[in-house]
């Protein structure tokens, strides 16, 4: 497995594996499947897991904490606070005070089982709150040794640079796939800038860039997709034509369509490391198989004048899922 440096000190596999879906938002849970999938994962070389209190709740948390008791794998945890929800409900506040900061990271070591967290993110930015009062905060648990790294999701260019003012930001998890390109405008180069990490969620678009959803889309009970614009029938009409050369260009490539998708953003730059979430073997295998494929200069050109004449429909989440999104 390809290895890439997030941060000075902080070497991690190309790929990391999103540990979300394994408990909710992406249809009924099992967590015996799961921890087959968590043991091959870190066999194939991937040993950057990512996941969140608000995963589950709580469960997310829980069950790597119990793979990582059993196996003893060596692997880096990014883990995050922030977002209150309660068991069932989409419904979120968010709470990025220090003394809230401090609770909700005790109780993750707690359930990870681990004396300190790799990379502790923000998950999302509470707008009524100075990011300087968070940032302190964190950086009372970093000299504390409760965790090694601060990173930020879904933050602005702004508030990134007051943020890395306090205290030196590792990483930014923001959304980035070939339909979610907005980061290339302002936040990615200003990670760059200040050399920090860029880690990708849903760098498979939900799944879509894998042409799942050609056809008649079907969501399992539980499945969140089924709110999200850009997955509504007449939305999907549209942007299925983005599927649909994806599939096109990685057929000529000898490649599966979510391995084309992964390899574009591994040539967006070597700070860049996606995190493609899966509970399913094949596709943690298939995601896997993304670093033996290699685009040049006239690919990568190719494949985005492909996207770019084509339309997006619809949001990225809906308005209770945008709070705390770029601020």
């Amino acid at each position: 497995m390809e290895r890439r440096t997030l941060s000075p000190g902080f070497e991690v596999s190309a790929i990391g594996l999103g540990c979300m879906g394994m408990s909710e938002f992406y249809g009924p849970r099992d967590d015996d499947s799961a921890m087959k999938v968590l043991s091959e994962a870190v066999d194939l070389g991937v040993d950057f897991f990512d996941t969140a209190d608000m995963y589950g709740p709580h469960h997310n948390e829980s069950l790597l904490g119990r793979f990582l008791a059993d196996s003893g794998a060596d692997v880096k945890v990014a883990t995050k606070f922030g977002i209150v929800r309660n068991p069932g409900e989409y419904k979120r506040r968010l709470d990025n005070s220090p003394d809230y900061a401090r609770r909700a990271c005790e109780a993750s070591l707690k359930r990870l089982g681990r004396e300190q967290i790799d990379l502790y993110y923000v998950h999302r930015i509470e707008q009524d709150r100075a990011i300087e009062e968070t940032m302190e905060g964190l950086a009372n648990l970093v000299r504390a040794g409760k965790i090694a790294r601060i990173g930020l999701c879904e933050v602005s260019a702004e508030t990134l640079k007051r943020a890395h003012a306090v205290h030196p930001v590792a990483a930014v998890q923001t959304e980035y796939s070939l339909w979610s390109r907005h980061v290339e405008a302002d936040i990615l180069p200003t990670c760059r800038a200040l050399g920090v990490g860029f880690v990708p969620y849903s760098p498979l678009g939900r799944g879509f860039l894998t042409g799942s959803f050609q056809e008649e889309a079907a969501f399992k009970e539980g499945d969140f997709r089924a709110s999200l614009p850009r997955f509504q029938d007449e939305a999907l009409t549209t942007n299925r034509r983005i599927a649909g050369a994806v599939a096109k260009m990685a057929a000529e490539k000898g490649c599966t369509p979510a391995q084309l998708s992964l390899a574009w953003l591994l040539s967006k730059g070597d700070d860049i490391v996606p995190i493609p979430g899966t509970k399913r073997l094949e596709y943690l295998r298939d995601n896997v198989g993304a670093v033996q494929v290699r685009l040049d200069a006239a690919d990568v050109s190719r494949l985005e004048s492909l996207i770019e004449a084509l339309p997006v429909a619809g949001a990225r989440y809906t308005a209770e899922g945008m709070k705390g999104v770029n601020a």
